[in-house]
């Protein structure tokens, strides 16, 4: 998909979605996929204001720190009474400090924003949902692996968790909650990753190729939709079959690169 698309589902007219970390990346492309399918977006992230040119409407922009609790109640009253439909926990923070390097303050503050973030979103703004309303998490592929980065990983591994949990909380009231784990996306994020990071991961993703924002965000808004109405508690991958062969494609290579004579 290229970037410059903007995909409309069907199912999502009319919808109001609040949708974390969206001053850019994921998050961004989330809430004009949302605008494009007739839903109502607001982009939350860090920033006072959102950076220029980056929405029109009918996307909204709002200040908010996912690790206030104050800021998501001021959020859930300016709110108040209109109806929520779903909510993206998609802020996050990465960091790749090593387990024998990992400072507390650090540890702490990947953790308050991944995972204590999405909690307090999701304890917040339930009860303003109403049945048929979604929460989508946004995990990631060190969620379901055990990555050298000891608090992103971590803080993901929980977050499987806690949707488990809302899962199963929030089910009888028609409340649905998903997860997925992106792998390795085109963001500013990952830009700053090393380029061996990136050489190795496309030696191990099957498609051979990382991934755009925007194919992330389809998925998400697929998981916000109506047409995903039966789905609850699924852990949905959107990397390139990075992690189910689980490093497989880079052994098959080498043995087929060996049989060949190739170094």
């Amino acid at each position: 998909m290229a970037s410059e698309e903007v995909l409309a589902l069907p199912g999502l007219a009319g919808k109001t979605i609040v949708v974390t970390g969206a001053a850019g990346g994921q998050g961004a492309a989330l809430c004009r996929v949302l605008a494009a399918s007739g839903a109502f977006p607001i982009a939350t992230d860090i920033l006072d204001r959102a950076p220029a040119g980056l929405f029109d409407a009918p996307i909204v922009y709002r200040r908010l720190d996912v690790t206030s609790e104050g800021d998501w109640r001021d959020l859930r009253d300016w709110l108040f009474p209109e109806r929520l439909d779903g909510l993206v926990n998609n802020a996050g923070v990465p960091f790749r400090a090593r387990l024998g390097e990992i400072e507390l303050d650090d540890w702490n503050r990947v953790l308050a924003i991944n995972l204590t973030g999405p909690m307090l979103g999701m304890k917040t703004l339930t009860p303003v949902m109403m049945s048929g309303s979604s929460i989508v998490n946004v995990g990631s592929a060190a969620g379901l692996t055990p990555h050298h980065t000891v608090a992103y990983t971590a803080s993901k591994w929980g977050l499987r968790g806690l949707s488990g949990v809302a899962t199963t909380e929030f089910g009888a009231r028609g409340i649905r909650t998903n997860i997925v784990h992106p792998g390795y996306i085109e963001t500013a994020a990952m830009a700053k990753a090393p380029a061996a990071m990136r050489d190795a991961q496309l030696a191990l993703t099957p498609l051979e190729r990382t991934a755009q924002p925007e194919e992330v965000a389809a998925v998400v808004a697929f998981l916000l939709s109506d047409a995903a109405s039966y789905i609850s508690g699924a852990e949905i991958p959107i990397d390139g079959g990075y992690t189910s062969s689980s490093g497989i494609k880079y052994m098959s290579d080498s043995i087929a690169a060996a049989a060949a004579g190739r170094p």
